[in-house]
């Protein structure tokens, strides 16, 4: 088996109301950063894992991201896969 690192980018699907994001654009706006706009706040998830190979690595950390790390009804994801 072959060690391989994960990073995981999850956020919101485009049209779900990020009120995150809104609550820290207003902030902003508030203390002097009126050119920012449209914040979309998301989570980022690194983690190692054995794999035979960098597909199979994929396919262990996208099945995980469907059943546990992310919500596929309302979250978009990102896997990227590095050998170690």
């Amino acid at each position: 088996m072959l060690q391989f690192q994960a990073s995981v980018n999850i956020t919101l699907r485009k049209g779900i109301l990020d009120v995150q994001g809104k609550t820290v654009e207003h902030a902003l706006n508030a203390i002097d950063f009126p050119m920012i706009s449209n914040i979309r706040i998301g989570k980022h998830i690194e983690l190692s894992l054995e794999a035979e190979t960098s597909e199979q690595a994929y396919q262990i950390v996208d099945d995980a991201c469907r059943k546990l790390i992310a919500n596929p009804i309302i979250e978009d994801y990102v896997i990227n896969i590095t050998g170690k």
